[in-house]
């Protein structure tokens, strides 16, 4: 299975390329400048996990994701909850490395959790000049009873690689009917990487945005990963910042591949579908900008409520908290200012921000 890049009606491509790489440079130019970009880069790992499951056709809460990333749920978490978070941590071990990083074999690899296999390669070990003709001189010495040896074990070699082979039949596990329901024997994810991986060195001699769309493509095409498709939407924001198109932080795709209609995610015709993309980073990128403005005025008013406190006062931790997370408890805000529930109630009470829960039992916090 290849993917051809073949020839692209510019025409029509051309008008979404220049508006997604217009809102993609606002967008990053926001993000760096701004005095929330840190708090934005933060939330935006959360938004982006539950967008990419719902992309995947999996759902998953917010509120119950930034609980279990807090280590702090109130239920067992599900399998679909656990992907999520992976998601998130990705995300940051991503944004901890330096750009392009993800978009290589050994990232690739390291960030599905796969082990490339390493040969292993003898080196002479140096023991100095003694040991060294103490070994050969021992050699020649025994020569004549080591090739005797060699001639014995020639003979009965036959008789060593039938027992063996019999005893690696005994012991070889046979594959179960569930393992063939859930990894196919035959996919070959590592010759599938390897053909994304060189549509990623063509793809450069195409604008950013046009390369992202054309590599997201063949992601959906190839299906390099069996288990971790989700990785595609992580691997196209590192390319954008790799090419310097978004280089404060790692763009939400898959937020605005959300907002996308499915029929023009899925069309049979390519063109199509890579005006799909374009118009997803476009829309990633305005809800991005709107997003900071949000944060912006909410910790403008936040800070005033918190001038003419004490220096030792709370409330600086519990702004920062509410900025950097879709939502807060109580018991988180306990936790990050080393204060009691009470006390973070009465924090939560004086900044007056908005309940998202409404329940008795389990009440949350946020800015919307």
């Amino acid at each position: 299975m290849t993917y051809e890049i073949g020839k692209l009606t510019h025409e029509t491509l051309l008008g979404p390329i220049a508006a997604a790489e217009d809102a993609l440079a606002r967008l990053d130019e926001r993000v760096a400048r701004s005095e929330v970009g840190s708090g934005f880069a933060e939330r935006a790992d959360f938004f982006e996990s539950v967008s990419s499951m719902w992309v995947g056709g999996e759902l998953v809460h917010l509120e119950d994701l930034v609980l279990h990333d807090a280590q702090m749920d109130i239920r067992a978490p599900s399998h679909e909850l656990v992907i999520a978070h992976r998601i998130v941590r990705a995300r940051r071990r991503v944004s901890r490395n330096d750009p392009g990083w993800a978009v290589s074999r050994s990232g690739i690899m390291a960030l599905a959790g796969v082990a490339e296999e390493t040969p292993v390669v003898s080196e002479p070990v140096d023991r100095g000049g003694e040991g060294v003709e103490l070994d050969l001189v021992g050699e020649a010495a025994l020569s004549p009873e080591l090739a005797e040896i060699d001639e014995v074990l020639a003979r009965t070699q036959w008789l060593v690689d039938g027992n063996a082979a019999v005893e690696q039949r005994k012991r070889k596990p046979e594959i179960s009917v569930g393992e063939l329901l859930i990894r196919d024997p035959d996919w070959d994810e590592g010759e599938r990487i390897g053909e994304w991986l060189e549509l990623a060195k063509r793809v450069e001699r195409f604008p950013a945005t046009l390369a992202a769309a054309l590599l997201w493509d063949a992601w959906e095409h190839l299906e390099p990963l069996q288990r971790q498709h989700w990785l595609g939407q992580l691997l196209v924001s590192d390319f954008l910042r790799s090419r310097g198109k978004v280089r404060s932080h790692l763009l939400t795709y898959s937020v605005g591949l959300r907002e996308v209609p499915r029929e023009r995610r899925r069309a049979r015709d390519r063109t199509t579908r890579l005006v799909a993309y374009l118009d997803a980073m476009n829309v990633a990128a305005g809800m991005g900008i709107k997003d900071i403005d949000r944060l912006t005025l909410a910790k403008r008013q936040l800070e005033r409520k918190a001038l003419g406190k004490r220096s030792t006062s709370s409330l600086p931790v519990a702004i920062h908290l509410l900025l950097s997370r879709p939502i807060v408890s109580a018991h988180m805000i306990a936790k990050s200012a080393k204060i009691s529930p009470r006390g973070a109630l009465n924090l939560i009470g004086e900044l007056g921000v908005r309940e998202m829960t409404g329940r008795s039992r389990y009440r949350a916090w946020g800015i919307i």
